[in-house]
């Protein structure tokens, strides 16, 4: 090679990587994108170059000052329950997770995902219930006799939450006459339906929280899976929010992101929030292979949600 070729070649390389690192500077939430981080970036650290005031996430009394707001902890009790679905008569258990502490709270629903409600997804549960919440958490799997982790997904058990729904807003204990739609992973398609398809969003639900969500039917054929999303989204009129890890699976991050970004278009309220350096089930991976990324995504994405379902149900107070 000669010395010009060499001297072009690195030329070539050098070049690229500066042109990389100057449209990763620009990276941020006005972008084309449908998050609202900017996960990834080439050679340095994300730079977020927004004006102060377009930046949702900032606290002037912690840059500024020092000042974390301390987060508000209650022990939580539970105790189980069952409640009927009036479409067939099926009876489903379900356990309600709630401060100890006398007292009303805000209603959640909690809907489980494809692995079921084991004892790893009840404490996604018990960790709202934490933040001050009476939480319902249905168990639509053994109501069916339906093994955990089914490929197949029965549409009976879409009413089995709805049902759930007027089962928590007839509790005494709760403090709203609305709930919010809390969920995970199939469980996101599930109360996407109770939303929608039975029109709860109309008069009884304020929000829907969702971590990486299954936002297709899943027995749609496989280009569906991959290329589109669940048509029951545009209907979604709630405020929304969701999170990812940045290496979620391709499918699913692929219909979330053209779904949010389809909904930010038509001007709807919803925000999805994807964390780096973590993957699918970082809210409850076990300790043997649980990572301080994990931790961190965990902590601030309850933190998050909470204050987001509490804000949206604080109107609906009964």
């Amino acid at each position: 090679m000669t010395k010009l070729a060499t001297f072009l070649l690195v030329f070539n390389i050098l070049s690229f990587g500066f042109a990389s690192t100057t449209f990763a500077q620009n990276i941020t939430p006005k972008s084309n994108f449908s998050s609202d981080t900017a996960v990834g970036r080439v050679l340095e650290a994300p730079i977020n170059t927004l004006p102060q005031s377009e930046k949702w996430w900032w606290d002037s009394s912690w840059y500024i000052d020092g000042i974390i707001a301390p987060p508000k902890n209650y022990e939580v009790i539970s105790r189980e329950v069952s409640y009927i679905n009036p479409e067939d008569n099926t009876e489903v258990p379900a356990v309600i997770f709630r401060p100890k502490e006398e007292g009303k709270f805000p209603a959640v629903l909690f809907q489980h995902g494809r692995r079921g409600l084991d004892e790893p997804v009840k404490r996604l549960a018990k960790r709202m219930a934490a933040r001050g919440f009476v939480v319902l958490a249905p168990d639509v799997y053994s109501a069916r006799f339906i093994d955990e982790r089914p490929i197949e997904h029965l549409v009976e058990t879409e009413g089995d939450v709805n049902a759930g729904v007027d089962f928590l807003l007839k509790q005494p204990d709760i403090s709203t006459s609305k709930v919010c739609l809390y969920s995970h992973t199939r469980g996101g398609y599930y109360t996407l339906q109770v939303a929608v398809k039975y029109k709860r969003q109309e008069n009884d639900v304020a929000c829907y929280v969702s971590f990486y969500p299954h936002w297709q039917n899943p027995n749609a054929e496989e280009p569906m899976q991959v290329y589109r999303y669940a048509k029951e989204v545009d209907s979604l009129t709630l405020p929304t929010m969701i999170f990812f890890g940045e290496y979620e699976q391709y499918q699913r991050r692929r219909s979330v992101e053209t779904a949010v970004g389809f909904m930010k278009k038509a001007g709807k309220d919803v925000r999805l929030i994807i964390y780096p350096g973590v993957g699918r089930g970082f809210d409850f991976r076990t300790p043997n292979v649980r990572t301080f990324a994990d931790d961190l995504a965990t902590k601030d994405s309850v933190q998050r949600s909470a204050a987001f379902m509490r804000k949206h149900l604080a109107k609906w107070a009964k």
